[in-house]
């Protein structure tokens, strides 16, 4: 996979990918979404965002590597090897060289020095650990992984989640407790500072403790939305959120105030999830946003896009 790199204030930003290609139908990745939309801006959606073909979302698992004060922060870790995931097959047995491609990237595990998971979902907590003599121990002994504390007890023994079936048992049991037991994790809830660039900031509704990453460094802006945003289509209907989102009202309402707040700011919006440039810039059009996509990887000037009805 191509290794985007980009310079943000004095932070150097760029992504290493687990696992790219066709993740289902849009009816089912965005039900909300009229399918209309998909049809009347597929001139920029593919191949990037909609294979019309085979009528899928295109997407990708993939970190965020942020290199920040002399400090080496991973954003979100993927789904991991040889996961057993009863409720979400999709994602079970999996064999990729994600740590060989960090590797190559010129980060070792044990140069990671935080670790952002900016929810616990199953594609997000993966990397966190690896089995080593039939037990999870933390992929990066030296650093401290960022948890939110809401996620943290909705998906953790006694949570909410665990009567929605196994699924959250098995990620929490392998992704997360084990770091938990290590020492290694810290829970936080509302802001969290990494450090001069870096705040953690809570906007729930994909989960209960659903978080973005904000950074701020010389005159650059960008924020970390994580599944906030799993598709552009969603800027043109940013009501519309994803059928994975507990609180999809919510996850509306997050979705809105950091779009606004990015638009308002200049802040480079990078989802965890976009294929190709992997980040756009939005603006307001109305009560929806126009995007841009990072310049790194596509500077040729993109058609307008057309919401559903207008």
């Amino acid at each position: 996979m191509e290794l985007e790199r980009i310079t943000l204030g004095n932070v150097e930003v760029f992504k290493v990918v687990e696992l790219q290609g066709r993740f289902g139908a849009p009816g089912a990745m965005i039900p909300d979404l009229p399918p209309e939309v998909w049809r009347e801006n597929r001139e920029w959606l593919v191949p990037d965002f909609w294979d019309p073909d085979s009528d899928s979302v295109v997407a990708a698992v993939q970190t965020w590597v942020l290199r920040s004060e002399g400090r080496t922060v991973l954003v979100d870790t993927g789904v991991g090897n040889g996961r057993e995931r009863p409720g979400a097959p999709h994602f079970a047995g999996w064999d990729t060289d994600f740590l060989d491609r960090l590797a190559r990237a010129g980060v070792r595990p044990e140069d990671v020095d935080v670790v952002v998971n900016t929810h616990l979902h199953g594609d997000h907590v993966g990397w966190n650990t690896v089995e080593r003599d039939g037990a999870w121990v933390p992929t990066f002994p030296n650093a401290t992984y960022l948890i939110p504390a809401a996620d943290h007890a909705f998906y953790g023994p006694g949570g909410a989640a665990r009567t929605a079936g196994d699924n959250h048992r098995f990620v929490f049991a392998d992704s997360v407790e084990p770091v938990v037991r290590s020492g290694r994790a810290v829970l936080w809830d509302g802001t969290h500072r990494v450090d001069g660039n870096l705040v953690l900031e809570s906007a729930p509704g994909h989960t209960p403790g659903s978080s973005v990453l904000r950074l701020a460094s010389g005159g650059d802006r960008a924020v970390f939305v994580g599944d906030l945003v799993h598709s552009p289509v969603q800027l043109l209907e940013p009501s519309c959120s994803s059928g994975l989102c507990q609180d999809p009202r919510r996850s509306a309402a997050s979705r809105r105030r950091i779009l606004e707040r990015a638009a308002d700011e200049r802040e480079l919006v990078i989802p965890a999830h976009f294929a190709g440039s992997g980040a756009a810039e939005v603006r307001r059009e109305g009560d929806r946003f126009g995007l841009g996509l990072w310049a790194a990887r596509d500077t040729s000037p993109r058609p307008p896009v057309t919401p559903a009805g207008s």
